[in-house]
Order: C-alpha cells, then sequence, then structure tokens
C-alpha cells in the first residue's frame, strides 16, 4: 500500500511534478507554427527562401544573389507569408533582350535589379485556389517594391500575372510560402523608363560650353559664335578647362554656370565613386579621388560642362604596390590618377575592337604629353609597356554615357624617355711616313758639294 501525504498518495504527487515540468518546458520552446524564419534573421531550412534557391530556377535564384536581396527577402519572411512568381529559366536565358540583360547587371544599376525581382513577390500567401474568378475582374496585390500587378482569371481557365501566363501553379509550397512558375519576365513601368533614359541618355543632352566673349580686331565688335548643332562635343579641349596644375581648390571649368548646368557631373562622379566601393576590391583608388586629391571635384566640373571621361582604375592589389616616394612628392597623386584618365568615351567593347583591328592604339591621357599604349593580350587589352603594364581585369565597372570606369590590375606609368647620347667612333688615321729627314740630307750633300766638306761636317 503507497504512502500517503496528508491524504495525497506518492503517486498523485509525481504525475503533478511530472505535467508541471512539461508543461514548463513547453512554455519555454520558441512558438513559430507558421514556419517563418526568427526574428534574429535566421532562415528555417524548411523556408520558402531555401527552396527558391535550391528549385530549377537557377536564373532567378542567381539574379536575387547578384541584386543582394537576401538580407531584404530573410526580413520579408520574418513578418508575414510570401508569395513568389518566378518566370522559366528560359525566359531570362535566350528570350530576354542581351542589351536589357547587360542593362540589369551592371553595377550601376543594381536598384533596377532589386525593384525588377522584388516585383515578382508579394507579401502574402496566394494560392492558386486564391485567383479571383473570371466574372469579378482583375484583382491588385501590392509587391515588395511599393508597386502592384494583376491576377486575372478567364473562362478557359487561363490564369494570368499581369501579361504572364500561369504555367506552374503552387509548384513550390513551403509553411511560409509558396512558389508559383510564370510563362515569361515582369518588367515594372520604372524600370523600363530608367532602361530607356539610360539608352538613350535623355537625362543627359549634351550641351556646348561657352567661353569670353570674342572681339573681332577689324570691327572691334563681338563675333557671332556660328550654329552648333544639338549634342556636339564640347569646343574646347578638355585640356584647357582642366584646373592650371594639382591644386587644393581646382579652377572651375570654362562654360556654363549656374542654371545653365544641364549636366550633374557631381552627381555622376559621386555615383561612380559609389559603385566603386560596393563593386569591391577599388577602395583605394577612390579614397585618393576624394580624400588625397581633389580630382573628384575636377572631374565632376569636366562633367558638368559637357566633356566625357574614360578612368582606368587600378585595383587596391596593384595600388598597394606604389611605395612612399611615389606618392610623397608635391603632386604625384595627381599625376598618377591624369595619367589613367583618358579624354574620351571608352567601353571595353570599344577598346577590344579598336586593339583587334589596328593592332596597337595609343590613347591621349590628361597627363600632357603622354600617351597610353593599349594591344590586344590573351583575348583581352593590355595597357603600358613590359613590366609596367596592366591588363583589362574588371570591364565596365561604371558606364552612364559621360563617364566610362574600367578597372585595370596594375598601376600605369609613363615609358621612360631617356636620351642616349652616342659617342663618335674613333677613326683610325694612317700616319703618312714623314719627308722631313730625306729632305734634310738631300740639303746636306748640296751644301757638301758646294762648300766642300764643311757642310757636311755642319749636318753631321
Amino acid at each position: 500500500m503507497g504512502s500517503s501525504i496528508y491524504g495525497v498518495s506518492s503517486s498523485h504527487i509525481s504525475l503533478f511534478l511530472f505535467f508541471s515540468f512539461l508543461s514548463l518546458s513547453m512554455a519555454a520552446l520558441p512558438q513559430n507554427p507558421s514556419g517563418k524564419s526568427s526574428p534574429s534573421g535566421q532562415i528555417n531550412s524548411n523556408s520558402v527562401l531555401v527552396a527558391l534557391l535550391d528549385s530549377h530556377y537557377t536564373e532567378l535564384a542567381e539574379l536575387v544573389e547578384k541584386a543582394l536581396l537576401l538580407q531584404t527577402l530573410e526580413e520579408a519572411v520574418g513578418k508575414h507569408n510570401i508569395t513568389i512568381f518566378a518566370p522559366r529559366n528560359e525566359a531570362l536565358e535566350r528570350q530576354l533582350d542581351p542589351e536589357f540583360k547587360r542593362f540589369l547587371l551592371e553595377p550601376g544599376n543594381l536598384k533596377s535589379l532589386q525593384t525588377l525581382l522584388t516585383f515578382h513577390i508579394i507579401p502574402k500567401r496566394v494560392g492558386s485556389h486564391q485567383w479571383p474568378d473570371p466574372k469579378t475582374g482583375p484583382v491588385k496585390h501590392n509587391t515588395l517594391c511599393n508597386d502592384h500587378i494583376r491576377l486575372t482569371s478567364q473562362s478557359t481557365g487561363k490564369k494570368t500575372v499581369d501579361s504572364a501566363e500561369l504555367v506552374r501553379p503552387d509548384d513550390v509550397i513551403r509553411p511560409d510560402g509558396v512558389i508559383h512558375g510564370i510563362q515569361q519576365l515582369l518588367i515594372p513601368r520604372s524600370v523600363i523608363e530608367d532602361f530607356n533614359r539610360r539608352r538613350n541618355l535623355r537625362s543627359i543632352t549634351a550641351v556646348l560650353p561657352e567661353g569670353a566673349p570674342e572681339v573681332d580686331p577689324r570691327t572691334h565688335r563681338l563675333k557671332k559664335p556660328a550654329p552648333v548643332p544639338v549634342g556636339a562635343p564640347p569646343v574646347l579641349p578638355i585640356y584647357d578647362a582642366m584646373a592650371p596644375g594639382p591644386s587644393l581648390a581646382p579652377a572651375p571649368a570654362p562654360g556654363p554656370g549656374g542654371p545653365r548646368h544641364h549636366f550633374d557631373g557631381e552627381s555622376q562622379v559621386k555615383d561612380f565613386i559609389q559603385t566603386l566601393l560596393h563593386y569591391g576590391g577599388y577602395n583605394e583608388m577612390a579614397d585618393i579621388l576624394v580624400n588625397l586629391t581633389s580630382l573628384a571635384t575636377e572631374m565632376g566640373r569636366l562633367v558638368s560642362e559637357g566633356y566625357v571621361i574614360t578612368v582606368l582604375a587600378p585595383n587596391d592589389e596593384a595600388m598597394a604596390k606604389l611605395t612612399t616616394d611615389q606618392l610623397s612628392e608635391p603632386g604625384a597623386p595627381e599625376q598618377i590618377i591624369y595619367y589613367h584618365i583618358i579624354p574620351e568615351y571608352q567601353t571595353e567593347e570599344s577598346m577590344y575592337n579598336a586593339v583587334r583591328r589596328f593592332g596597337k592604339v595609343k590613347y591621349d591621357t590628361l597627363r600632357l604629353p603622354h600617351k597610353v599604349v593599349a594591344q590586344e593580350a590573351d583575348g583581352s587589352v593590355k595597357f603600358g609597356h613590359g613590366e609596367g603594364s596592366a591588363y583589362l581585369f574588371d570591364p565596365d565597372i561604371y558606364t552612364d554615357g559621360r563617364i566610362s570606369v574600367q578597372g585595370i590590375d596594375g598601376v600605369l606609368f609613363p615609358e621612360e624617355e631617356t636620351q642616349t647620347v652616342k659617342k663618335p667612333a674613333a677613326v683610325k688615321v694612317a700616319s703618312k711616313p714623314r719627308r722631313a729627314g730625306k729632305l734634310l740630307e738631300v740639303g746636306c750633300w748640296m751644301l757638301g758639294s758646294l762648300g766642300g766638306g764643311s757642310g757636311f761636317r755642319w749636318c753631321q
């Protein structure tokens, strides 16, 4: 017979303690019945994001990684369920316009790529059975990019997302979201406008700089400027618009000022420097342009006046090889960077086609009178001479129609102009035999014949 305490048996006490411990243990466990990720940002292995990265939508998953959207999607999944409309791989790989795809993959257009991808995601769960009825018409849903898409159903049973047909409904189902396969890529209007603006260069239409007024010496009146077609390059060479040597405060470039500016050169230079930092591996170049020198300000003013430039940017590994002596002299950093700036707009394609066709091509630089030599090597473009050469390492880091940035793997220096003075070669002249002794002998003989032996004795 079991013992009892105040009328309660020991078996009842043990059961009570067991259930109390079990309830406390269950209360201590995190409750996440929906399968969402924890607020700390860690993704559940059963998450829809993990399923997307491991699914057959490889092209979309690759774009999500390139657009640096994983953290944003983690936060979205942590707050609510999501619905992803995933285009087929063929739609992104073969059916997409190559020029548009190149535009999306440029580092300077990262925001456009992020907008495009988040346009395919709805911050709520929408299953295939939740599509609107054909009689009710389309239904709008807000996306993660603060835009909206329309879901429609037809009487034939066809379901669409905007203009894309739903081909694989409920393809991937997870506790925190669902993935539907669609026929083609969805492109928001803002991305189309941005692409057209960059392609047509409408936002940076060329404007000619206006220099000082010219006076006709015969009439002592102002000369009327000749009509120049719209979009023509500036009349003044870029060297006249540059600051007079390296200085702490560059002189403003001649040209239109104030409200007449149609270029925002400072914003464009700031944009390409941020692209260098975001791209990675070019922090030293950005630091020299912004902190060590005032070249970023000067480049912004040049671009504001309508000039175009191509920057050959050495990467951090190449800049680390510079010695203190090469940077300590006054004006040395400016001269090094000037030699890496070409006063014309060149891309990787244009430079490669030029060296393929002409062999060696010499480009002018802002460091007069030195030029940088480019030639084809190993299927790429090689700059410089001999050991001081550099290869085009990261092509088209930034291209906006006015500024082009090409990454190279070395620091370029002008070829040393050594003047070799040739010494005149020693000429061996054959000395003729001297005839003085023969003449003296003849003279002595004549004196001897005239004056007897006295002349001969004198000669001896």
